[in-house]
Order: C-alpha cells, then sequence, then structure tokens
C-alpha cells in the first residue's frame, strides 16, 4: 500500500455535497482515506471568480500506481459533472490533485508529482499542514510547515463552519 495525499476544490453548485462526493468517491475507487483536514473557504488562486471555494486535503492509502491514481482522479471528477475547459484557471464544481504520492519525483507531461505549486498555495498548504505538518517535500526538502510559512501567498484561508 502507498501512501498519497490529495487536495479536493469546489466554488460551483452545492460546495458541500461536492466535497462529500468526492471523499465518497476516492473511498470507493482509489483507497481507504486515514485522514481529512477540515474544510477551508478561500479566494480564487490565479483568475477572477464570485464564488469562494471550499478546499480539503485527505491523506489517503492506495494500491494504485501515480498513474493508476491519476486515471481514477479523472473519472471521479467526470463523474461528478466537470468538464475540462482549456483555460487553466476557472470555476468548477470539483477539482482534485495529487499533491505528494510517497516521496516520489514525477516529472512527464501529463503527471507531474509533487504538485509543481502547492507549495505557492495556501489553500493547498494549510489544509495539508493540519494533517500533515512534518511531511517533508521529497523536491524542496522542507516540512509543509516551513513552505506554510515562507509562502508568499497573501490570501485568506479560513475555516469553514
Amino acid at each position: 500500500m502507498k501512501i498519497a495525499f490529495l487536495g479536493i476544490g469546489t466554488n460551483l453548485g452545492e460546495r458541500e455535497s461536492n466535497l462529500e462526493q468526492a471523499v465518497a468517491r476516492i473511498e470507493e475507487y482509489i483507497g481507504t482515506i486515514l485522514i481529512s483536514s477540515l474544510v477551508y473557504e478561500t479566494e480564487p488562486w490565479g483568475f477572477q471568480a464570485t464564488d469562494e471555494f471550499l478546499n480539503l486535503v485527505v491523506k489517503v492509502e492506495t494500491e494504485l500506481t501515480p498513474s493508476g491514481l491519476l486515471g481514477r482522479i479523472l473519472m471521479i471528477e467526470s463523474l461528478l459533472g466537470r468538464v475540462r475547459c482549456q483555460t487553466q484557471y476557472s470555476s468548477r464544481l470539483i477539482d482534485i490533485d495529487i499533491l505528494f504520492y510517497e516521496d516520489m519525483i514525477i516529472e512527464k507531461e501529463t503527471l507531474k508529482i509533487p504538485h509543481p505549486l502547492l507549495h505557492k498555495r495556501k489553500f493547498v498548504l494549510v489544509p495539508l499542514c493540519e494533517i500533515a505538518p512534518e511531511l517533508i517535500h521529497p523536491v524542496l526538502k522542507k516540512t509543509v510547515a516551513e513552505l506554510l510559512e515562507i509562502c508568499e501567498d497573501k490570501s485568506e484561508v479560513k475555516k469553514y463552519k
């Protein structure tokens, strides 16, 4: 069994339900969720939108390979109604990102692990730090807590409910 950390976000439709459905599908198709962060509400990152995001991070135990994990994530996003568009950043019903997979470093066109922008995004670092502050980024050689401390993202990340 392997350990992966996944970031989940949504800013369209029934946001809480979107997260609940994503978590349920992750358990069904990917593996056992060992721990989940609280839900955080955040402003959009990298683009303008009127709807704020709900975000959380889960630690999951899986038998899937990294590419198998990506395939299941794309399937889950599709099942939950996500339609991928050409724009890099946009509002979405659901977004699931692989943040870490064990301590692997993968640099492929279709798959980059660890997520190449996670250290620049407070909406990822805050919930990730809640559940795994001592986790070491295999490229940057810093803990998640250290990455959050030096993160230049000034956006507000607040606990939801």
